[in-house]
């Protein structure tokens, strides 16, 4: 077990178990974001209005996405802003707009597959549905079916030989439609009744949705002394709950930095700060984040321009303080398999809790370059965490995250980083369990340099 030298711990890996439950959706997991920088002091601000540019910490929210910045006293129009970045999203099965079916007497959802999910890891999973809700009235609600409601069967090996021999092939559309009862004839507004009944509303309440299923068992601690975590979403809401954890420890000690000026007119926050921390949490990362909720839609680029002309900057201040940005991207990597070790780079093998990871790939799948390693390194090295290296093999083809799209689009250094994890893209990942807090301790010295 790492024994870590910054403020995060196991605790930190437990709360992370705690988050990855209560936020089955990304808009869950915004609004729990938004609750845990609401109690480190963070206020709300609303697009539509007009921002002022006092410090504090404030952000904005939108649909499944998330923009959080801390202003220290002393910041000027041109400070620039050191971000902490990740992405909301994770693949899933969705509700399609009509979603009523049935077949053999069975009643049935109809399910779109987002992103690109490990199919047969949705097989024969207790499945629970939520997302969010609009209404007639024109609001929007979170709602959570916390329970065994939908399942996707799989085909008894009676009736399928060849799985043994051929394995197993899922068709996309005819295989992985989920049950949730027994019934002849295929009523449409089902669904929605169903969720109008569960949630006290009028029939015909409910105009709008956007809902997906999720597995309804709990993360949890694995193997004989507990050092793994298995648990659902981990790509990326690991890095979303660090990222939060970052931002909100390193507002503290910049707010108690600010409280030290004012009492003695002098202290560790004298001066013009170095940087203004920010988290950036996007939504859609999965299906290539072109949204105005995801990385390579507008809404960064607006809060930190508002930001920036709120403090009475000029478009030369936004140039100079982005051209000093510099960004964390942290989405999850792979950790070398114990059962494919020939489909990894045979001289870079990330270990499950041997701390986080820097990603790196010449060909711009991952806005690493040797500049950003270094200011990696050096956030490293200050919370005193070790760090690892990955690179896909050559003849694999490499992933991508929001990184190079955040660096293409703003123009600001953009460093790839995170957790490695197994069975990425499964109901259900694994990671090390000191691998969590040792991230969150890295992004809090990046934070707070």
């Amino acid at each position: 077990m790492h024994t870590p030298s910054g403020p995060f711990d196991r605790g930190h890996t437990d709360d992370l178990m705690s988050f990855l439950a209560a936020s089955p959706t990304p808009y869950h997991a915004v609004a729990n974001v938004a609750a845990r920088l609401e109690k480190a002091g963070f206020k709300e601000v609303t697009e539509t209005e007009a921002w002022d540019g006092t410090s504090g910490g404030k952000y904005v929210t939108r649909g499944g996405a998330v923009i959080a910045w801390y202003v220290p006293r002393g910041a000027r129009p041109h400070t620039p802003f050191r971000i902490v970045g990740a992405h909301t999203d994770s693949p899933n099965l969705r509700v399609k707009p009509q979603p009523d079916m049935g077949s053999g007497g069975w009643r049935q959802i109809a399910v779109e597959i987002y992103g690109g999910p490990l199919l047969n890891s949705w097989l024969d999973r207790d499945l629970g549905l939520a997302g969010r809700i609009s209404l007639r009235d024109g609001t929007t609600r979170l709602v959570d079916i916390d329970r065994a409601l939908l399942r996707v069967p799989q085909l008894a090996i009676h009736l399928d030989r060849s799985v043994t021999s051929d394995g197993l092939k899922l068709d996309k559309q005819r295989h992985m439609q989920p049950v949730w009862g027994l019934g002849s004839e295929v009523n449409e507004g089902d669904l929605l009744h169903f969720l109008e009944d569960e949630y006290g509303l009028e029939r015909g309440a409910v105009t709008g949705w956007d809902l997906m299923t999720y597995s309804i068992e709990r993360p949890s601690y694995l193997g004989r002394d507990k050092e793994l975590v298995a648990g659902p979403r981990m790509d990326n809401l690991l890095s979303v709950h660090a990222c939060t954890a970052a931002l909100a420890e390193a507002s503290r000690r910049a707010a108690a930095a600010d409280d030290g000026i004012d009492a003695e007119g002098k202290g560790e926050g004298e001066g013009e700060p170095a940087y203004i921390p920010v988290l950036a949490a996007f939504d859609h990362e999965e299906n290539g984040s072109q949204s105005d909720t995801g990385a390579d839609g507008p809404l960064l680029g607006g809060v930190l321009e508002r930001s920036v002309f709120a403090r009475g900057g000029s478009y030369e201040d936004r140039a100079r303080a982005f051209a000093g940005t510099v960004c964390l991207s942290s989405d999850t990597g792979h950790a070398v398999h114990p059962n494919y070790g020939e489909r990894h780079d045979p001289t870079h093998h990330p270990r499950a809790n041997g701390g986080p990871i820097l990603k790196v790939n010449v060909n711009n799948r991952y806005a690493t370059d040797g500049v950003g390693r270094a200011v990696f390194a050096a956030a490293c090295e200050k919370a005193n965490v070790p760090f690892q290296s990955f690179v896909s093999h050559n003849a694999m083809p490499c992933g991508t995250t929001i990184g190079p799209i955040t660096a293409a689009r703003h123009g600001i250094k953009t460093v790839d980083i995170g957790v490695a994890i197994l069975s990425m893209h499964s109901v259900r990942e694994l990671c090390g369990a000191d691998d969590p807090h040792m991230l969150a301790n890295a992004l809090l010295a990046f934070l707070d340099s």
